[in-house]
């Protein structure tokens, strides 16, 4: 291991033999971190958490310190993160609590920038994107690929399905499905991810099976259970190699617990 002289690795921690660790940081009794991560100058790795392989920490973050939850008694509760996540300066990842999954969870090949705050409980996917100052309450759960813009701020217990894409400075109360993007201050919707879609090989016709599915939701002017049905017969409708797609955002309207933004 390269360890900075500086640095206090408790001798409980359990780090690969590839792990470094820079000056002055602090790992505590109950980390573990795998083979390739690198930790920066001045982080401080906390609580039961556990690290993946190929991660990189950069200065100042706190990883794992206790949840900002009055509720919180000092219970063994965790903090898991994945493999190959870049985490930038300044970021607050806190541990789970006792009232819901006792885990806070981050995937794998996540981009992290500055000052992102990540609560208690949350339950964040692969591939995300969340730009600087973005903010997540409690009980937050992120589906793949979604991108969260700067200053961004969501309430507890909201969900945002995958390949949606929320903007700047936006204050996020009800849950948003999947490929949506949106933003402002209440958050509306603005069509979907068509360029996010492109980017990661979603052919012509996925993105048009998709948007037709959002206006189905969005532009018909139906009530969200005539939508339901309207969805419904789409799926039944479309090619079966179209059908995925559309089902995961006509499926995530029956586990919105916030109600959706519309």
């Amino acid at each position: 291991m390269s360890i900075h002289p500086s640095a206090l690795v408790d001798p409980g921690a359990c780090l690969d033999s590839t792990v470094e660790v820079g000056a002055y940081s602090i790992i505590g009794p109950h980390v573990k971190i795998g083979a390739g991560s690198k930790i920066g100058p001045h982080v401080v790795i906390e609580g039961h958490t556990t690290i993946g392989c190929d991660n990189t920490f950069f200065q100042f973050s706190s990883i794992g310190a206790a949840p900002q939850d009055k509720k919180y008694a000092g219970e063994v509760t965790r903090l898991e993160i994945g493999d190959r996540n870049v985490v930038r300066e300044f970021c607050t990842f806190n541990l789970g609590t006792m009232q819901d999954k006792e885990v806070t969870r981050l995937g794998n090949d996540n981009w992290i920038m500055a000052y992102v705050h990540i609560a208690h409980d949350c339950q964040i996917g692969n591939n995300v994107t969340f730009a600087n100052n973005a903010a997540l309450a409690g009980h937050v759960q992120i589906g793949d690929w979604v991108v969260l813009g700067g200053f961004s701020n969501i309430h507890q217990f909201c969900q945002v399905g995958s390949h949606a894409m929320v903007g700047m400075s936006t204050s996020l109360t009800q849950d948003v499905p999947p490929f949506v993007m949106l933003n402002g201050n209440p958050a509306s919707a603005h069509g979907i991810n068509v360029e996010g879609l492109k980017r990661r090989g979603f052919s012509r016709e996925q993105i048009t099976a998709i948007r037709q599915a959002y206006k189905l939701l969005y532009k018909s002017g139906s009530t969200l259970e005539q939508a339901k049905l309207a969805l419904d017969q789409e799926i039944a409708a479309l090619e079966s190699d179209l059908q995925a797609q559309v089902q995961s955002f006509r499926d995530f309207l029956d586990v919105a617990t916030r109600g959706i933004v519309r």
